[in-house]
């Protein structure tokens, strides 16, 4: 007897025993980016407010790598920009031959800004200019090289213009700090952090697109649209500055549980004030900007939460 009530104390205590949260592992950005603090947000959020998931940003080489993670199954939820997106999903430009179908959108969460940085007295005053120059365009696997390769090669430049420096975010600002490239690339919502401390040793000026420019690049990309980057966003920058942007898109693979995706979805647009707190790039984190932005089809959980709140969601947008 003594035995058997002892197996039925211990089976009461497993029976009681809250289950194990699921641990989701978010693929970003580097460190001086928007992609990390941003998705440490979005970890919090799942923290505070998905029962039984919990969240933790990982350190990436951002949007081309974190496409692949998703797809080998390595992170559950991952960022990157649309362009790297479409182009995965149709099997197009840097994924020709090698198309990743089974991604879906969870949401667009904000738009990516390309900030082509340069120090006061470089004589860089248009693209054009850097032809010749050594230039950053972008950590290694990263969106934004992808971008500055198809906004350069929409204007008639190549690599073979120029010296290209595959540098991360905080590496371009410690390389164009130092003198060691005349230019560097960003694509991320502004401000950004590693500009922001560039601007407070040096002084900077950020290389406008022109309107024909602009519209090159937009022909060759569809996912690009003009941006003006108000006066203001950096120390010395006193005028506005035209560019184009991206959105930036939240993803996971198609095999997720609905139930959890629909929760993930919910809980941030409800809570948005949270990631707003952490960096105002959410801001345009918004129903609205999702369905006018998302390139790829969104999971089932996520088009039931835009289907509950009335949103129109676009036919490409469904799987």
């Amino acid at each position: 007897m003594k035995t058997r009530f002892a197996a039925l104390g211990v089976a009461s205590l497993l029976l009681a025993a809250p289950a194990i949260a699921q641990q989701l592992s978010i693929a970003t950005g580097g460190t001086g980016g928007v992609y990390f603090p941003y998705g440490g947000g979005v970890g919090e959020v799942i923290n505070n407010h998905v029962e039984g998931a919990t969240g933790s940003a990982e350190v990436t080489g951002a949007s081309v790598e974190n496409v692949a993670l998703i797809s080998r199954g390595d992170s559950d939820l991952a960022l990157a920009l649309a362009d790297t997106v479409y182009q995965a999903f149709h099997g197009e430009g840097a994924f020709e031959g090698r198309q990743v179908d089974e991604l879906r959108a969870v949401m667009s969460i904000y738009p990516n800004a390309v900030q082509i940085v340069t120090l006061e007295g470089s004589g860089i005053e248009t693209i054009g200019d850097l032809r010749g120059q050594r230039v950053s365009v972008g950590a290694p696997g990263s969106g934004t090289e992808v971008s500055a390769q198809t906004l350069l090669a929409a204007n008639g430049i190549t690599y073979d213009d120029f010296t290209p420096e595959r540098l991360n975010f905080n590496e371009t600002a410690d390389a164009l700090r130092d003198g060691d490239i005349a230019a560097g690339f960003w694509s991320v919502g502004p401000p950004t952090s590693s500009i922001m401390n560039l601007a407070t040793t040096r002084d900077i000026r950020i290389i406008p697109m022109s309107e024909d420019e602009i519209a090159n690049a937009i022909e060759v990309e569809p996912t690009f649209a003009p941006y003006t980057l108000r006066a203001g966003t950096y120390d010395g920058q006193d005028a506005d500055v035209l560019t184009i942007s991206t959105p930036n898109v939240m993803i996971v693979h198609e095999d997720m549980d609905e139930e959890l995706v629909y929760n993930i979805t919910r809980a941030i647009y409800e809570n948005v004030d949270d990631l707003i707190a952490i960096h105002p790039a959410a801001n345009d984190t918004t129903v609205a900007f999702s369905v006018a932005s998302t390139p790829i089809p969104f999971h089932p959980g996520a088009l039931r939460y835009l289907e509950e709140v009335g949103a129109t969601v676009q036919d490409h947008q469904r799987p």
